[in-house]
């Protein structure tokens, strides 16, 4: 027993004494590698502490400018550089290899002339020269974009390009468009392009010291664009121009400072308590007055303040603004565009009301190729937040046409709504052609374009209350949805007419002074119509006021009071409806 225990003791204390030397072996070998760390790290392949290949040519031959060979003065700055590696730009590779005294000399002088280009953004360029990448932040973008357009360095330019289309937003894309103009970036200028067509009267009325920037060429090619969201009628476009218009002209306003803000307050209060009603918000009242209280009657267009935004308003649509009364009320208060292209206007609609009523066919669009349409079709447009059940009409006077656009589920519809107790105003034939497009964009935060659907070009023919789909909605689109639709009623008239702003308007006003319901009434005629077919059908039913709520009031047919308005009285009755006028049923 006794060798046994002695035995089994011998066998724990080897067990134990193997621990602890294991124990101690990596005791040591652990503080042996504590203090052979730094040193065993700094011959390990995996620690990476040389600079590549890249970084020390960058560090050394750039930022410690050794062994340089031409030294470049450029906005008061020097720096010295190598010829070989300047050479990759087109711009220092025909200086240093031509016939240039600069090939022979080892200082250049660079003068900039270009405002946009910097210190910074020269420091850039030059440093990516030198190394196989540039950091570039939106904020100096266009700085690095016009320095690498001066030393034509492609890649560079195609870097801030992407940069650009990735940053559109409220504060940049003016200038985003501008640089792309000045330096041809295409494709940053289509994309600028784009995000003004969806987002121009959705943002910048809200934004009026953005809106003032916008150039007299761009808005120009914007408000002649048929892929412009109009939100919510050609209207609501006026509106706005009207706004940047004023504020180019007055660069000292500030919509957005307190003090003007309060003060334009006091102004409204004041036309108020005078019984002048301005329809318009306080914001507005500034302009409202500036062009309400000019005494010349000639249209602002044509004095020499007004005559550089001529082509803009030429490019408006207006034979869309006459179709709603207050619209047209308005219009005439404000006295900007030519009375004369307002009565060509009201004559053509009322020609062309006569002709549908008659039931002649070329009273309706037909046979008008892509390019006639998107020249004269009617723009209007709506966002939609969320998704559901939804149905919209755009209020005016359409031609005797009440249509309704109808949201459901994935599906957008049009309905020709025709009731009975507004036949009177409604077109009685049976059906009405009318041409259509439809274009719904998703949008991003940045409102930048996420996915676009665009239906072709369609003809209907609406029997009364029919309902048909226009677009089938593709699962990529998701909400927020912005929807425009181009759509063309009658025939479109000759607009030659635009083409000449009336210095004088003379005759126009001698014409106004006379209510439209006294044209005529001296003129001698047969109180018998000579044939049956020349006779009027009298269909009985007393002088109903009752309109369809797209026609509210049937001003535009019935104009008297508005043609017989003079400028020496200013004032607007009230008697409207306030200017946002998107009826949502």
């Amino acid at each position: 027993m006794g060798q046994i225990v002695g035995s089994l003791s011998d066998n724990v204390a080897d067990v134990f004494g193997n621990r602890r030397k294991r124990r101690r072996s990596t005791d040591s070998t652990a503080s042996q590698e504590d203090r052979d760390g730094p040193q065993s790290d700094s011959k390990s392949p995996k620690k990476k502490k040389l600079l590549t290949t890249t970084q020390y040519i960058y560090q050394a031959l750039f930022k410690e400018e050794k062994n340089s060979d031409v030294a470049v003065m450029a906005l008061d700055k020097v720096w010295h550089l190598h010829k070989v590696y300047l050479s990759q730009s087109p711009y220092f590779y025909i200086m240093f290899n031509g016939s240039w005294k600069e090939a022979k000399q080892n200082f250049v002088h660079i003068k900039i002339l270009d405002d946009r280009i910097n210190v910074d953004s020269l420091d850039a360029v030059f440093g990516s020269m030198y190394s196989d990448e540039i950091e570039i932040d939106a904020k100096d973008v266009i700085p690095v974009l016009a320095t690498a357009t001066l030393f034509h360095l492609d890649g560079i330019i195609d870097k801030c390009a992407e940069v650009m289309v990735d940053t559109i937003n409220a504060e940049t894309a003016i200038q985003y468009y501008e640089a792309a103009c000045q330096y041809g970036v295409i494709g940053v200028k289509k994309s600028t392009f784009q995000w003004f067509q969806i987002n121009l009267l959705s943002i910048y009325n809200k934004h009026p010291n953005l809106l003032r920037h916008i150039s007299i060429d761009l808005m120009s090619a914007l408000t002649a664009s048929h892929d412009l969201y109009v939100m919510q009628t050609e209207f609501s476009l006026y509106t706005l121009l009207r706004t940047w218009m004023f504020l180019q002209l007055h660069p000292q306003h500030d919509p957005e400072d307190p003090v003007q803000r309060a003060e334009a307050q006091k102004t409204q209060e004041r036309l108020a308590n005078a019984g002048v009603e301005t329809h318009s918000p306080s914001a507005d009242v500034v302009q409202w007055t500036y062009f309400a209280s000019r005494m010349e009657e000639r249209s602002f267009l044509a004095t020499p303040e007004g005559q550089p935004y001529i082509k803009v308003f030429q490019k408006l649509r207006t034979q869309y603004l006459t179709n709603h009364y207050m619209d047209l009320k308005i219009i005439f208060n404000d006295n900007i565009i030519p009375k004369e292209w307002l009565y060509k206007h009201i004559h053509s609609h009322w020609d062309a009301l006569l002709r549908i009523d008659h039931g002649q066919e070329d009273g309706s669009p037909q046979q008008l190729d892509n390019e006639q349409f998107f020249e004269n079709c009617m723009r209007c447009g709506r966002l939609l937040l969320e998704p559901g059940y939804q149905k919209w009409r755009w209020t005016g006077f359409n031609y005797g046409m009440d249509l309704i656009l109808i949201m459901d589920s994935r599906r957008l519809n049009i309905r020709r709504h025709h009731r009975h107790e507004h036949e009177r105003v409604l077109s009685l034939q049976t059906r009405r052609k009318f041409m259509i497009r439809t274009t719904v964009t998703s949008i991003n935060a940045q409102r930048q374009p996420i996915f676009t659907q665009t239906s072709e070009i369609t003809t209907l023919s609406l029997e009364k209350n029919e309902e048909v789909s226009l677009m089938v909605l593709d699962p990529k689109l998701v909400h927020p949805l912005l929807i425009s639709i181009n759509m063309l009623v009658v025939m479109p008239p000759n607009q030659s007419f635009k083409e000449i702003v009336p210095q004088s308007e003379e005759s126009a006003l001698s014409a106004a002074a006379i209510p439209i319901s006294e044209i005529g009434a001296s003129c001698e005629r047969s109180l018998t119509p000579p044939s049956a077919d020349d006779s009027a059908v009298c269909v009985g039913g007393g002088d109903s006021e009752t309109s369809t709520p797209s026609s509210p009031s049937m001003g535009a047919l019935r104009p008297a009071g508005r043609f017989s308005w003079t400028r020496s009285n200013p004032v607007i009755t009230s008697d409207g409806e306030a200017l946002c006028r998107d009826v949502a049923c």
